[in-house]
């Protein structure tokens, strides 16, 4: 079974909105409905568990899967303080799964063929993860000065989805868990495995909605 765990439960302090960044509407549809969308449509997706806060289960249950008429959304999660929290709370609802796909909810231009290779490259190696490649200069920096210029050629922005077994992303959980480990992703739990995540290349348009700025980004992306 191939499993979408959309994680949804971010309140999006820097937007400056006053409520949940899911619920902003681009072109009419909020963002969380076209991130489903494209699990829902994809035929590889089995089914679909959305980690969102406990204060919005309800409201998530009303306005986003009983108005859009979702079919794959089988399980709606209550999220944890952290990211990492959520995903954890959501994972233990995938239980029955082989692979699991790991996805921001504020993510709604993902590729479909993109999330295939995902699946592909995870069951193969364990784990994968869409990256892009750096577009500018990148600079390590100390204190107030330039330390040392990266080379651009093996540096790349980490995306989701982000897939795994998910035997093993559990177990990476676990661990983190118990040695109380947080990190800012998931493929960040495989290193601390000492497990190599494979990568692929996804796209520039699969922007995470965060900042008003992104609003605008997004309108456009819509209009190619």
């Amino acid at each position: 079974m191939v499993t979408a765990l959309i994680v949804a439960a971010g309140k999006g302090k820097r937007m400056g909105l006053g409520y949940n960044k899911q619920y902003l509407l681009i072109d009419g549809k909020e963002v969380i409905a076209r991130t489903i969308d494209i699990f829902e449509e994809a035929d590889f997706i089995d089914n679909i568990v959305v980690v969102v806060s406990k204060d919005e289960i309800e409201y998530f249950k009303e306005n986003i899967i009983d108005r859009y008429g979702y079919k794959k959304v089988d399980k709606l999660v209550c999220g944890g303080e952290e990211r990492q929290h959520s995903v954890y709370n959501g994972l233990i609802e995938c239980k029955d799964s082989d692979i699991v796909i790991i996805h921001d909810g504020a993510r709604p231009f993902v590729k479909k063929e993109h999330i295939l290779e995902t699946i592909n490259r995870a069951k193969t190696f364990g784990a994968s993860a869409l990256a892009v490649k750096a577009k500018d200069t990148v600079k390590l920096v100390k204190g107030d000065f330039f330390e040392e210029t990266l080379d651009r050629d093996s540096i790349y922005f980490i995306q989701t989805p982000q897939t795994f077994q998910y035997e093993l992303i559990m177990r990476a959980h676990e661990h983190a868990k118990e040695k109380g480990i947080i990190a800012t992703d998931d493929t960040s739990l495989l290193e601390q495995l000492g497990k190599k995540v494979a990568m692929v290349e996804g796209s520039y348009d699969n922007i995470k909605i965060t900042t008003k700025e992104d609003i605008y980004l997004a309108e456009l992306i819509l209009k190619k």
